[in-house]
């Protein structure tokens, strides 16, 4: 079983064995739990949500209606404006 040494930043180092079957790149994010008395740590993969749900494509709903991301935007607009708050949309009126 690998062993690494913990720096002096808290870093530690992955052994390259490892890196290399997990597939990390410099710059991969990972979660990182307590576990009883171990550390575990997770590959995470951060995705912007427009790459996910670009502004034009239709999303549904648990009911299954259908609306783009610039209509779901609006209407929360509008319910924010019916209630007097204020939106955090940026160029929102």
């Amino acid at each position: 079983m690998p062993v690494s040494k913990l720096g002096e930043r808290r870093q530690v180092v992955i052994p390259k064995t490892i890196w290399d079957e997990l597939g990390l790149v410099a710059g991969d994010y990972v979660e990182v739990e307590r576990v009883a008395r171990t550390v575990v740590l997770k590959p995470k993969k951060l995705v912007d949500a427009d790459v996910l749900i670009p502004d034009e494509e239709e999303v549904g709903d648990r009911h299954g209606e259908t609306a783009t991301l610039s209509q779901v935007e609006k209407a929360i607009e509008h319910q924010a404006r019916k209630r007097g708050g204020k939106t955090t949309r940026k160029g929102a009126a």
